[in-house]
């Protein structure tokens, strides 16, 4: 593998453009990336934007790559695996997996077995270089590959390894689902606001600033959540009213069940999704 690798990208939707351009931002060269797809015109738009090379032949698109990431939807990754399977069992790259549900020995066998393969979980933040994903390397994948997979992926955010593979479910159901959540608590929030006299778009532009501020700073401060959160409040105070509200609520207990939720939909539809193929 050369200093400067090849990476093929097959498939090229929303989630393949984001990483490319975060790539492109940290320093990785046009030249040394490709894209495939069916729609040439779609490609013709990526070259222009990106100054990288396409094509619609996805095994011409592998053969020229050190690491390949699938980026189609799980319903027709068997076919698209199955056939760049000759060409990559014959050129040996690391192949790099964005499809949720289908596990590392599932993609492998498609791929003719024994392939170096990370899974990864990005998150819909990946799309604005905010992202938080979740990395799974079989066996095969060495040191030297590792460190190429969570440099492409911290082009777009945070990229963590978990060890055990069947913790991506927990994976998804905290960093993949979890934009969701906090949607959900800046809709609420604009909403009460509003009801109290806030307009609208001030009552959104002052609730999304306190998130990213919050976010901000617990990503910086050495202290924990809860410590942070106690920062905020005083004796008596506003902060103290609405916590203990929070709390004689249920908050705890429901984002608790609301986590199991998602967890458990995510195993049974990886379950699901191998049964189809």
């Amino acid at each position: 593998m050369s200093t400067s690798p090849t990476i093929s990208f097959i498939g090229a939707g929303n989630m393949a453009s984001a990483i490319i351009g975060g790539m492109l931002d940290n320093g990785f060269q046009a030249d040394k990336i490709w894209v495939s797809a069916p729609d040439d015109n779609h490609l013709q738009s990526i070259r222009k934007r990106f100054g990288i090379s396409v094509t619609t032949d996805n095994r011409y698109c592998a053969q020229q790559a050190d690491m390949v990431v699938l980026a189609v939807k799980p319903q027709v990754m068997a076919e698209v695996c199955q056939d760049i399977a000759p060409v990559v069992q014959n050129t040996r790259p690391l192949m790099v997996s964005i499809a949720a549900g289908l596990t590392a020995d599932t993609l492998d066998e498609w791929l003719g077995g024994g392939l170096p393969l990370v899974r990864v979980m990005p998150n819909t933040p990946s799309l604005v270089g905010k992202g938080a994903a979740g990395l799974y390397a079989n066996s095969q994948v060495k040191d030297k590959q590792k460190k190429m997979v969570q440099a492409v992926f911290e082009s777009i955010g945070s990229a963590l390894w978990v060890e055990d593979e069947n913790l991506l479910h927990a994976v998804t159901a905290l960093s993949g689902s979890g934009p969701a959540y906090f949607f959900l608590m800046l809709e609420a929030l604009e909403s009460a606001a509003t009801e109290a006299g806030i307009a609208p778009e001030t009552a959104r532009e002052l609730a999304i600033q306190t998130m990213a501020g919050a976010a901000e700073m617990a990503g910086r401060s050495e202290h924990d959540p809860a410590q942070l959160k106690r920062n905020v409040m005083s004796p008596g105070g506003t902060t103290e009213q609405a916590i203990h509200t929070f709390e004689d609520g249920g908050l705890r207990e429901l984002v608790k069940k609301a986590y199991g939720a998602a967890f458990k939909r995510s195993q049974e539809m990886s379950k699901e999704l191998a049964k189809k193929q």
